[in-house]
């Protein structure tokens, strides 16, 4: 009979019935009544009454009814901690004895009683048992050491049992070394700050021989564990990298997805002109696609994974588009992942399956699905530029499909589509508004308002249209509000005679009978703008939009960097870092790829050169003409991208007023009321002169004249050097203007007279702007200051390192020479701040090979300081986000020779390490860049 007839039994007195049976004499009588005792146990009755019994059945030569006994007191010694005492005489024992078996059943229990006054009785067995002949015993004892730091982690350090650890990272036994791994990452990862998994090229060795002949799991451990692991050089990388392939042809899923994380981390460091990189991408294919053939649950975490990767490297799959293709048979969550993936794969080799399957599933039952399926049409349209026309008469097809959903999703991507590629496929504007009693979505009627809005001029009754709209104003989605608002306008100031009326309806709805306050804001500002200077209202509503960029659903890089870290983890499948989902601190260590080769390669500060060699034999490296930085420097994006202007007279707009002096004598000055004076905020009855600037904060963040850090001051020039002339100085930029603050000391017996100074050609083309101007002798022992002007119009000619200067002094004694290193963050100028779509699109459009990663430690400001401290510098938050619960700053800074540097600043709060990565078309400025982080934010 089979061991459900414990669960059945229902009698009163069972408990007491239960305590003569556990003190029988019979063998076999001891081992039923655990038996239902555990029973009673599961089914969540209280047995702990029997606690005493059940402990004196453990002096027992027979493992089944020890391992019952051992389960009950696992159970109840939390709750009986004065009891579970009693045992430790009988784990002490059976830790010695000559059974492997129960000395390792022994130590696991001891690990799982939870017992602050039984800890401290269990170290001797435990050290006993890590040091055990017999290997079964060794890795049991390896999980108990972790186990045991859970409870009481000092006892553990005093003990020296992490030391014991990691001996057996060494072991023979291929499952100990995993299992202490596995120990000592646990550890690990609750206590951050201890270095306990301290890797070297010796002990990977061992780890990497290990893998080989472990279980599947100890082998997901291992691989785990040198995910942690930043190799030396890309040599080393190379060779992690050839081990670790053959696990990705493992059966077990995990162990492949604990591979490919090794894998996409080492090949960061690995340079794509190796012929082992192509290899090794050719290699990581296969085993994801097989991983899609597993149940659809293992094919959801497969893909979400797959996304990640495809992100990060998407020459991995791209010769794999088939196998997303959805089958008849895929759970909805599974079809729409295939769905996000095939658009990230979408190429113009591929793009003509592609759509012919979208185009298949727009037809199908699943609404979701369906509407997925539309909109990736639309994102095709706009990744793959050859596609667009196609895709657009695809979408044209599905709308006289009339299906609503579709219609709806359909119109949604077409605005997307007009947005990318202006003036090209308007003529179907006919087509949509013929579907415009069928839109009852919030989104689809905004895109439609839009579109009616962007192109009132090609739309003979625009008008009509949108007064349609505004008869339920009210009614509408704050978002289809919005954008019926703005249609409005752009309608007026393309056929203002014709509008008038709308466009006082529609701001009086805005601003008098609506309690919301951005469409209040913003019907403010039109009527205000509309009201003073119809040609800036022109300017600024009608003016020209960016291009959207294609990939608007990617994961921000720093982001993706940190989640292919966390591979085969939960963390893969929400794209989260754990910080966002696991509670508490503990366990959650921000982790990031190895650093590319532009920061790895660290820069060491050089020492200032000898005072007294000519200029020109002072650094090492003698720059050569075709080093000069004018190729370096001419790389940039030209101008600096700035906002419309504010007012544009007459004259600068041609000849003709386009709106015939002025929107009063356009449309007759009664007739446009100004808004009611309860309603307009107190700005807005500002005198005309104060203009828009006030009503925007225009002025903001531009270039403020509170002065960039300045650096205490160094000698530059010792007196022995210099016959008795002491030189200090710093550097400062304020208002814009850069200046060599000086110190001139004379510490000779003779009056010093007749000073000049001038540079040898720099990277930034630093000179004089005036001469060194010592108005009266300097006398023995007399100290001056001076300021000396500096301009960036001289000479440049690229030094190494990029912001060395080289000076030389002249006094009626002799000429003497020195050389300084200068802040770079003189150099960063007052108009420095980019704007957004701007900021976006140059990111995207800057290689990734110039991305350079930086760490920032002991800074404890958070990011309103931070922000603000920057800004002093000239360095400029463009926008700000909190992302997973850290603080994101994007930021922009322009050097006086027309360089942009693009940072994306990584805070988290209460850490006081941010991560600084840098885009720049000129990679050398970068450490320069992070070392004028550095030293604006740590003084």
């Amino acid at each position: 009979m089979t061991d459900s007839k414990y669960f059945t039994t229902t009698k009163k007195g069972e408990i007491f019935e239960l305590k003569a049976e556990l003190n029988s004499d019979k063998k076999e009588k001891k081992k039923e009544a655990v038996k239902k005792v555990i029973a009673s146990m599961t089914v969540g009755k209280d047995v702990s009454a029997l606690f005493p019994d059940v402990v004196n059945c453990m002096q027992t030569d027979n493992l089944e009814l020890k391992k019952l006994v051992y389960l009950y007191l696992m159970n109840y010694a939390k709750s009986q901690p004065d009891m579970a005492i009693m045992a430790v005489n009988t784990f002490v024992k059976d830790c010695e004895d000559p059974n492997p078996l129960i000395r390792a059943l022994a130590v696991r229990t001891m690990g799982c009683i939870r017992v602050d006054k039984i800890t401290e009785y269990l170290c001797e067995p435990l050290r006993k048992c890590l040091k055990d002949e017999d290997p079964y015993v060794r890795k049991t004892a390896a999980v108990c050491v972790a186990k045991l730091h859970d409870i009481n982690a000092q006892l553990v350090e005093d003990q020296g049992f992490l030391d014991t650890l990691k001996d057996l990272i060494s072991d023979s036994n291929p499952m100990v070394v995993a299992n202490a791994v596995a120990a000592l990452s646990e550890i690990a990862e609750s206590h951050p700050s201890s270095n306990l998994l301290d890797l070297n090229p010796q002990s990977i060795n061992k780890l990497l021989t290990a893998l080989n002949e472990c279980t599947e799991w100890g082998q997901i451990f291992i691989l785990d564990c040198l995910a942690n692991y930043t190799p030396k050089d890309d040599r080393e990388a190379q060779s992690i990298c050839e081990r670790v392939t053959p696990r990705l042809s493992h059966a077990n899923s995990a162990v492949v997805l604990s591979a490919v994380k090794v894998l996409m981390k080492f090949m960061e460091m690995l340079s794509k002109d190796l012929d082992y990189y192509g290899t090794l991408l050719k290699k990581l294919a296969p085993p994801l696609v097989t991983l899609l053939s597993a149940e659809p649950e293992l094919q959801y975490v497969a893909l979400r994974n797959i996304n990640l990767i495809v992100q990060k490297r998407p020459e991995v799959l791209k010769h794999e588009m088939k196998v997303f293709f959805v089958k008849y048979n895929d759970p909805i969550y599974v079809k729409l992942e295939k769905l996000d993936i095939m658009i990230r794969l979408a190429s113009q080799a591929n793009i003509a399956q592609v759509l012919a399957e979208l185009k298949e599933y727009a037809t199908e039952v699943d609404v979701d699905f369906v509407r997925k399926a539309v909109r990736a049409i639309g994102r095709c349209a706009i990744k793959v530029e050859q596609s667009a026309e196609r895709c657009v008469s695809t979408l044209l097809d599905l709308i006289q499909t009339k299906v609503n959903y579709v219609v709806q999703e359909a119109i949604v991507v077409i605005k997307d589509i007009f947005r990318k590629y202006p003036n090209k496929y308007e003529s179907v504007i006919a087509t949509l508004c013929e579907n415009l009693d069928s839109l009852d979505e919030p989104e689809a009627r905004a895109a439609m308002i839009w579109i009616v809005g962007e192109y009132a001029e090609r739309i003979d009754n625009a008008d009509e249209l949108l007064e349609s709209f505004l008869e339920g104003f009210h009614d509408e989605s704050t978002q289809v509000q919005l954008q019926l608002l703005t249609a409005i306008v752009k309608l007026f100031l393309k056929k203002p005679t014709e509008t008038q009326e709308l466009v006082q309806q529609v701001l009086s709805l805005a601003t008098q009978d609506s309690d919301n306050p951005d469409l209040r804001d913003r019907g403010y500002i039109y009527w205000r703008l509309l009201s003073t200077d119809p040609v800036a209202a022109k300017e600024v509503v009608l003016a020209e939009k960016p291009l959207i960029s294609e990939e608007t659903d990617l994961i921000e890089p720093t982001l993706l960097d940190e989640l292919i870290c966390y591979i085969g983890t939960l963390a893969s499948v929400y794209h989260k870092p754990p910080s966002a989902f696991v509670e508490g601190g503990r366990g959650v260590v921000h982790k990031s790829l190895p650093p590319r080769t532009a920061s790895s390669e660290s820069t060491e500060s050089p020492e200032t050169a000898p005072a007294g060699a000519p200029p020109g034999e002072q650094l090492d490296a003698v720059p050569t003409q075709g080093d000069l930085l004018g190729d370096l420097l001419n790389l940039d994006l030209g101008p600096p991208v700035s906002g419309p202007p504010l007012a544009t007279s007459a004259v600068q707009m041609g000849a003709v007023d386009l709106l015939g002096g002025g929107l009063d004598s356009l449309i007759g000055a009664p007739s446009f009321v100004a808004p009611p004076a309860a309603a307009v905020p107190a700005n807005l009855g500002a005198p005309m002169g104060s203009g828009l600037s006030d009503l925007f904060d225009l002025t903001s963040g531009v270039g403020t004249l509170s002065g960039s850090y300045v650096a205490p001051k160094a000698v530059w020039l010792p007196a022995m050097k210099a016959k008795g002339l002491e030189i200090s100085g710093t550097f400062t930029r304020q208002a814009g203007t850069i200046s060599m603050d000086l110190q001139l000391t004379n510490k000779a017996l003779q009056v010093m007279t007749d000073f000049a100074i001038q540079f040898n050609r720099n990277s930034f083309g630093l000179a004089p702007a005036a001469p060194l101007q010592v108005h009266a002798p300097l006398s023995p022992t007399q100290t001056v200051e001076i300021s000396l002007p500096l301009s960036t119009a001289g000479s440049v000619m690229k030094t190494e390192p990029l912001n060395s200067l080289q000076v030389a002094v002249k006094n009626n004694i002799d000429v003497f020479y020195f050389s300084t290193l200068y802040p770079l963050h003189i150099l960063f100028v007052e108009d420095g701040k980019m704007d957004r779509q701007m900021f976006l699109a140059t990111w995207k459009d800057i290689p990734n090979e110039n991305e350079a990663q930086f760490q920032i430690r002991d800074c404890p400001l958070n990011a309103e300081a931070v922000s603000s401290r920057l800004q002093s510098s000239n360095i400029f938050t463009v926008a700000r986000r909190n992302v997973e619960g850290q603080d994101m700053l994007y930021q922009s800074l322009k050097l006086t020779n027309g360089i942009w540097v693009l940072a994306e600043l990584r805070i988290q709060p209460g850490n006081p390490s941010f991560t600084l990565s840098l885009k720049c078309r000129a990679p050398e400025v970068s450490q320069h860049v992070y070392q004028a982080y550095e030293t604006i934010l740590k003084n």
